[in-house]
């Protein structure tokens, strides 16, 4: 590889890092911006009843930034220490913590693998998040994995009201997305896919007017 291609890529990973942080700025900075209020009301208030209310609005804003935190953290992160796998269980409380938690999302993880090595557990979190935020006015996320001797299966279906999956994130997925149209809102997707394609893997998606949305990837061993 030329200098020039060295140049090229390193170009690329640092925008491609810094659209990832842009995705998770915004997406911290409702809960964070709550806190902030929380405490500048706090401050004003003489009244006990708010500022009980306060405390709520606190502690909410608290559990809500730390739950995005732990899931951030597994999803994108260098999560778990040195070992080459994860527990499951880890992958489940942060995707319920990640909706779960607020009530608007319903989580419903399925029987199957007790380990998922750390691309595994990148992947499935990241479909997870596509998914749940698919849910516009709420709905579930039925969620599992499973290891073969073939390989690990990852599955994510996703079913409500009303489900929008924007274009750019189906184009992501699917490969077709132009290096061009690469944004903060499509960079998970995006990472989710490459992490797949490295691994030999394959990654599905149900067709587009589905009455739910369904995601499945496949690594091999």
């Amino acid at each position: 590889m030329s200098g020039q291609d060295h140049q090229n890529q390193d170009d690329s990973t640092l925008e491609f890092a810094a659209l990832l942080c842009s995705r998770l700025c915004h997406d911290l900075l409702s809960p964070v911006g709550a806190f902030s209020n929380g405490l500048e009301l706090m401050a004003s208030e003489t009244d006990p009843d708010m500022q009980a209310r306060c405390l709520d609005l606190l502690n909410e804003s608290a559990r809500t930034s730390t739950n995005k935190l732990k899931f951030f953290r597994l999803a994108f992160g260098a999560a778990g220490g040195y070992g080459d796998e994860l527990p499951v269980e880890e992958a489940r409380q942060a995707i319920e913590g990640m909706f779960a938690a607020a009530g608007r999302v319903s989580v419903n993880w399925m029987p199957g693998a007790d380990m998922l090595n750390k691309r595994a557990v990148k992947i499935l979190l990241n479909l997870a998040l596509i998914a749940g935020d698919a849910l516009v006015r709420g709905g579930q996320l039925d969620i599992g994995a499973e290891t073969g001797s073939n390989g690990i299966e990852l599955a994510v279906r996703a079913q409500g009201q009303k489900i929008m999956l924007d274009g750019g994130l189906r184009a992501a997925l699917d490969g077709s997305l132009s290096a061009d149209d690469l944004s903060a809102r499509n960079a998970a997707a995006w990472m989710a896919r490459r992490l797949v394609v490295q691994a030999g893997g394959q990654i599905m998606l149900s067709p587009e007017g589905e009455a739910a949305l369904v995601f499945g990837a496949f690594l091999p061993r």
